[in-house]
């Protein structure tokens, strides 16, 4: 995988715009000058946890004794699970519950950013460019400065696209991460059946 793929697949399961209704939730009573620094910070963390996984994620890997190829194979699956989320999103969300305290690390940096399917994209990054973890980084940096830079700018675009166009948009990111979970998925079964 690219690091141009890599990069957007990254930013689809992150899921900026999915999120942008829940961050101005959960700081609506923040000032707006400090809301910027929140978003920034939580940001970073989720950065640094995924930094964690990308570098140490293989050992994890290795001890647990799980393949490459059942991770691709599971990471096509939740890939494939968060997509089918964003084109048919559920009416109800605990997510939505709007917190009263400054959020620190949750539920902001995890899992809003950070969340259990990112880290298993990294992870299985990881683990198909062992000797090529830099391209993997770079990947990481482009789609952590992409999200961050889509969730500073949310109140502008939530005025300029509206609630229906920010729907749109997360629905057809959803119906892209669908073809690029099938193809992890055919990925990792080739490589099964080529093994055995």
């Amino acid at each position: 995988m690219s690091i141009y793929s890599a990069a957007i697949t990254l930013v689809f399961v992150m899921d900026p715009l999915g999120n942008i209704p829940v961050f101005l939730s959960t700081l609506s009573h923040v000032e707006s000058k400090r809301r910027y620094w929140v978003i920034f910070r939580e940001s970073l963390f989720a950065f640094l946890i995924l930094c964690a996984f990308l570098f140490f994620g293989d050992n994890i890997l290795s001890g647990l004794g799980i393949s490459q190829q059942a991770l691709s194979i599971s990471g096509g699956i939740i890939l494939f699970l968060i997509a089918i989320k964003m084109i048919f999103p559920p009416e109800e969300n605990s997510r939505h519950e709007r917190k009263t305290a400054e959020p620190f690390i949750v539920p902001l940096a995890i899992p809003l950013i950070a969340g259990p399917s990112a880290i298993a994209t990294v992870m299985l990054f990881a683990s198909q460019s062992q000797h090529h973890l830099s391209d993997s980084l770079l990947s990481l940096i482009i789609a952590s400065t992409v999200s961050t830079l889509i969730l500073l700018i949310a109140p502008q675009l939530r005025r300029l696209l509206g609630q229906k166009g920010l729907i749109a948009i997360e629905r057809l990111m959803g119906m892209i991460l669908t073809a690029i979970a099938v193809q992890m998925f055919l990925s990792g079964l080739e490589k099964f059946f080529v093994l055995h």
